[in-house]
């Protein structure tokens, strides 16, 4: 018996149980196949299941009628701003997992309303209506909080630090700064080293090299864990230098984002 002959309802079952790429793949098979991998049915099973909460929360959302299909790419190509503007939602093209971006406004950052050491502006290639500057500091520390139950479950998921750094940056290039992930009810995860300037001839590891991103900034992880089941509470995800030991200065951060690890 060929698969063609089951029931559409059968094939769309069987499609779901795939992937977005292999729903994209059998729709190249013959008309029927396209008419079911193409349907809402099966590319419900790809968006998250709380996907309409999510937008829900939305600042702005476009006012067209998506099937599920142009939905789920929308979302994994156009990150859309919840809530009160700083933090933005959008899904990974290959899984359909959450990503999730905590804006500079969202962020902790120690003397961050001190305008000697921070000051705040609009940039016209950032996703939010502001980003922190970093004017003068001796001791830096910016922190990122997420509650692990708004992320996917059963997922490994990394954290990056999106950033620029000013032509007159000071220090980025001398010193590393110490980066962390840390779930609250877990045990304290070992942080790690690295330069914020990728031309830094400290440089030795390859691997925390910042990498540009594609859209006008760079990123570089800050670490990674397991969402289990999202009952840890929080994640926090921490830049600092606090040993006071050199100053700083030259530091644009845009954000701190959360999506899943490509597997190494």
């Amino acid at each position: 018996m060929e698969i063609s002959q089951l029931p559409e309802e059968c094939i769309s079952l069987i499609i779901s149980l795939t992937s977005p790429r292999d729903a994209c793949r059998s729709a190249l098979v013959s008309p029927l196949f396209r008419s079911v991998s193409d349907s809402d049915v099966v590319w419900e099973r790809f968006l998250p299941p709380d996907y309409q909460k999510v937008i829900s929360q939305a600042v702005v959302f476009p006012q067209t009628t998506f099937t599920k299909k142009s939905l789920y790419f929308h979302l994994s190509h156009y990150p859309i701003l919840i809530g009160d503007g700083n933090m933005s939602f959008s899904v990974e093209r290959e899984s359909g997992k959450k990503c999730y971006m905590v804006g500079a406004r969202k962020l902790d950052i120690a003397w961050g309303d001190t305008p000697q050491y921070w000051k705040w502006a609009s940039l016209p290639d950032s996703r939010f209506l502001e980003v922190a500057i970093l004017e003068h500091v001796w001791w830096l520390h910016v922190t990122a909080k997420l509650e692990t139950e708004i992320l996917s479950p059963k997922t490994t998921y990394a954290a990056y630090l999106v950033f620029k750094l000013e032509e007159n940056q000071y220090n980025f290039d001398r010193r590393p700064v110490e980066l962390r992930v840390q779930l609250e009810r877990r045990e304290e995860m070992e942080g790690f080293n690295a330069f914020l300037d990728p031309s830094s001839r400290n440089n030795i590891n390859m691997s925390l090299i910042p990498r540009d991103r594609g859209d006008g900034w760079k990123e570089i992880e800050m670490g990674h864990f397991f969402n289990e089941d999202g009952e840890d509470g929080l994640v926090l995800c921490t830049l600092k230098e606090v040993s006071c030991s050199m100053s700083w200065s030259g530091l644009v951060v845009q954000g701190i984002e959360l999506r899943p690890r490509a597997a190494a």
